[in-house]
């Protein structure tokens, strides 16, 4: 029995989350480490300072190979940002064939044609994700061996800033690891949080980490689009420091503690103290304070999510709604905020039921759990025999991922 150990590692904005599992004939996973640490040095989502990132992302690797007894073999590295950025691209051929069938050649060429834009010398590729054929106009799943003119293929593609995705790869490779991929968060979060048929028939996954707000819209069982907003629940917790003059800290208990993502009847006239021990320095803070200022940030995420998305976010396109999750996806209310601003129905995630440990159910480890997924997956993808990658760092920086084909 063939096995290989896999790191999944995630690092937020505020703590860096490792997961290891062992792939066993390349079929099946086991999760046998996991270890988190207080991150330091991220802010939205990119690296502001590398030994800091380094230092805790190196502690908690180490601590999660030591809790399964096993040395990591490859990481699969999440990642998020401001810099990130998508667009669609069709490529399009005339079929060879001269009975207009269409083949294998064809559809590489057409593929090929999708992904020919050349970017800036400073951005990247991250993915290239394919959202589906159309064959003379008609939408279709497989289209060698159909009759037809005109074949049309189209892509969404993911691409990021080339230094700030290098510092993160630079991270991992300073403690002696290969990056085997990057998968952007809102991706392996889908994966966990969003069933087979929610995607088939229109779903937007919306990650509200501490950073940043990352979201993936699904439909036809594809990935239809991806983006970051650069807003999360640090900024709800800095709303609260400075409307209410608290420390940060003391904004992060409330926020935790008494936060809610709307003002209720009942809160109008009821108030709460500052940190609760009646202590020199205590004192009594308005629930209705603490209701509006987290109403207006968590308004104000949706508001720009809605103008983003434009007419994709509507009941008629998104009959499995909205699912949300993150860390910020648990403060009391946010799903009716979400409802109620944007028009369709919202429910909070959780991750897949095959997920026994208790822990890991918890939402802010969908994106670490989607990468071992997606590591799984890679495992089952067939390699061709005259496949020759490149040295690790240069593919990662120059080519893509295989997973959305």
């Amino acid at each position: 029995m063939s096995s290989k150990i896999i790191g999944a590692v995630d690092i937020g904005t505020s703590k860096v989350v490792v997961l290891i599992g062992e792939i066993l004939d390349g079929s099946s996973l086991n999760i046998i480490g996991m270890a988190e640490s207080t991150s330091y040095g991220m802010r939205k989502g990119e690296v502001v300072d590398l030994r800091a990132v380094s230092d805790c992302t190196h502690a908690a690797i180490i601590e999660a190979e030591k809790r399964a007894g096993a040395q990591i073999e490859g990481i699969y590295l999440s990642q998020s940002g401001g810099h990130l950025q998508g667009f669609n691209n069709v490529g399009v051929v005339t079929v060879s064939d001269p009975l207009n069938r269409v083949s294998e050649d064809d559809v590489r060429r057409a593929e090929q044609n999708a992904k020919s834009k050349v970017l800036a010398n400073d951005r990247v590729y991250i993915h290239h994700v394919r959202s589906g054929f159309a064959l003379d106009g008609r939408p279709i799943e497989q289209p060698v061996q159909m009759v037809g003119d005109k074949l049309e293929v189209t892509y969404w593609h993911i691409h990021g800033d080339k230094s700030k995705i290098s510092d993160q790869i630079h991270v991992i490779n300073g403690i002696g690891l290969d990056v085997d991929d990057m998968i952007v968060s809102s991706i392996a979060v889908g994966s966990m949080v969003a069933t087979e048929p929610e995607k088939h028939s229109g779903v937007l996954v919306v990650d509200i980490g501490c950073g940043t707000t990352d979201y993936a819209l699904f439909r036809g069982g594809r990935i239809l689009r991806t983006g970051v907003i650069p807003v999360g629940g640090d900024h709800l917790s800095n709303d609260l420091s400075i409307g209410l003059r608290l420390s940060q800290k003391n904004a992060e208990r409330i926020k935790l503690r008494d936060g809610k993502a709307m003002l209720e009847k009942d809160d109008k006239h009821a108030n709460v103290m500052m940190v609760g021990d009646m202590m020199i320095g205590d004192r009594i803070i308005p629930k209705a304070s603490i209701g509006r200022i987290l109403q207006a940030r968590v308004e104000e995420i949706f508001t720009i999510l809605k103008n983003k998305l434009g007419s994709a976010l509507s009941p008629q396109n998104l009959p499995a709604g909205i699912i949300l999750t993150g860390g910020t996806s648990k403060l009391p209310l946010i799903d009716e905020v979400a409802r109620n601003l944007l028009g369709v129905e919202v429910r909070c995630g959780r991750n897949p039921d095959w997920i026994s440990t208790g822990e890991l159910r918890d939402p802010i480890y969908s994106t670490s759990l989607g990468l071992l997924y997606y590591g799984l997956t890679a495992q089952r993808t067939p390699v061709s025999k005259s496949h020759n990658p490149p040295k690790r760092k240069s593919r990662l920086l120059g080519s893509l991922t295989g997973f959305f084909k």
